[in-house]
């Protein structure tokens, strides 16, 4: 079976979402094909920054979104010692609508946009399909061929396909677009445990104690937590065995010696390889890569989504209308979608990259137990200072509006 379709979206993301959203409202026909059958799925993404915060109040989409469980959470700090906290970034001092970053569930985010989009009669998403295939003609991708979960094969034409399936995209790797890779030295290994009404974790206030750099992320029902070690490790760790692992949580932090136990083994424990790196071109004629298929991003500060976001919005606005119009769009108009975002994905793993070497690092070796101190005496002196990284993790150096 073969369809065709004005512009293919492969990946229900953030970015699929929120690009099909916006071309749908455009008048574009547009499919987003998700692999999964729902968006249930654990140890994604879930900070809603403040420029995707004011995005929704543009889309109409404010009073839904603030119906939708979350927390808010305004500093971005680091512990100094055990009973002080040095604030890197206070996002109350921005001057925006919402000062602060959400804490939601990405499904529920991603349910949002899908049902708002799903109110355009030019949008279609299509779950349980995964693309297995680019379509190449005369020189260029004109679609993709799929897979749906019953083994039915089929393929949809497209004037755009648009990659939006995360750093192992499929899409990218047959389009032979390879990234640049940027040292990493660190992963993260999540987990989740009960939450309860005394605990006074707060979200992107890691807790630091003897080598070790935990990011709690507190939800409604539970705590989600990133253990943060050194790249490569994760067989030793695994070897160690869920005693030991439970030992260490319970070290760094003796407030969760009551509910460790719910970690029942290591199968509960999810390593994920972190990733920090930059295709050098976003496309091929007929396809354009964004988001984490186009740039990979640290889960330091919690930045993916919203750049994610503001590659689809740069992308909606830059190509709704030739797509609208028919014919196709020429590469030299998908190279200014790259031209366009490439400043703020720079400047945004540059800060990671600074962060993982200067601070998270040498914590993880065991180095030091905080910041720098050149870091904590400036903080200390200037906490105007804060703004700073407050107003790259947050907003952004080119906020994109709808």
């Amino acid at each position: 079976m073969s369809e065709h379709v004005t512009c293919a979206i492969i990946g229900g993301g953030p970015a699929g979402m929120v690009l099909g959203l916006l071309l749908a409202r455009a008048g574009v026909e547009v499919t987003v094909l998700e692999k999964h059958g729902d968006f249930l799925r654990d140890f994604r993404g879930d900070t809603v920054h403040p420029s995707t915060l004011q995005l929704l109040d543009e889309l109409g989409l404010g009073e839904r979104f603030a119906a939708l469980p979350h927390s808010r959470f305004s500093r971005i700090g680091f512990p100094i010692g055990r009973d002080d906290l040095l604030t890197i970034g206070d996002l109350s001092r921005l001057k925006v609508r919402h000062p602060y970053i959400a804490m939601v569930p990405q499904w529920d985010f991603l349910s949002l946009l899908a049902d708002a989009a799903k109110e355009e009669s030019s949008f279609s998403l299509r779950m349980n399909t995964e693309v297995t295939e680019l379509i190449r003609e005369s020189g260029r991708v004109a679609g993709v061929r799929y897979r749906t979960a019953d083994g039915q094969a089929g393929e949809l034409r497209a004037d755009l396909t648009v990659a939006c399936d995360g750093r192992w995209s499929i899409a990218r790797e047959q389009a032979r677009l390879t990234p640049k890779e940027f040292p990493v030295p660190l992963d993260a290994w999540w987990l989740r445990l009960p939450r309860s009404p005394q605990d006074r974790a707060g979200a992107l206030t890691p807790v630091t104690d003897k080598g070790r750099f935990i990011i709690v992320i507190p939800r409604e029902t539970h705590l989600q937590m990133a253990y943060i070690a050194k790249k490569g490790i994760d067989r030793q760790i695994r070897a160690r065995g869920i005693e030991r692992f439970r030992a260490e949580l319970v070290e760094a932090m003796p407030w969760l010696d009551d509910r460790v136990h719910e970690i029942e083994s290591m199968d509960d424990v999810k390593h994920l390889d972190v990733r920090l790196n930059r295709l050098r071109h976003w496309h091929r004629p007929g396809l354009l890569c964004i988001g984490d298929a186009a740039h990979a991003m640290s889960p330091i500060g919690g930045v993916g989504i919203n750049l994610a976001v503001q590659d689809a919005v740069a992308a909606a606005t830059l190509l709704a209308g030739p797509l609208r119009r028919g014919g196709g769009v020429p590469p030299a108009l998908l190279a200014r979608v790259r031209t366009r975002r490439l400043l703020p994905t720079i400047a945004v793993q540059t800060l990671q990259r600074t962060l993982h070497r200067m601070v998270i690092y040498p914590i993880v070796k065991g180095e030091r137990s905080g910041p720098p101190e050149p870091i904590v005496r400036l903080m200390r002196r200037f906490p105007k200072a804060s703004f700073v990284p407050a107003y790259l993790i947050g907003i952004g150096l080119r906020p994109e509006h709808a």
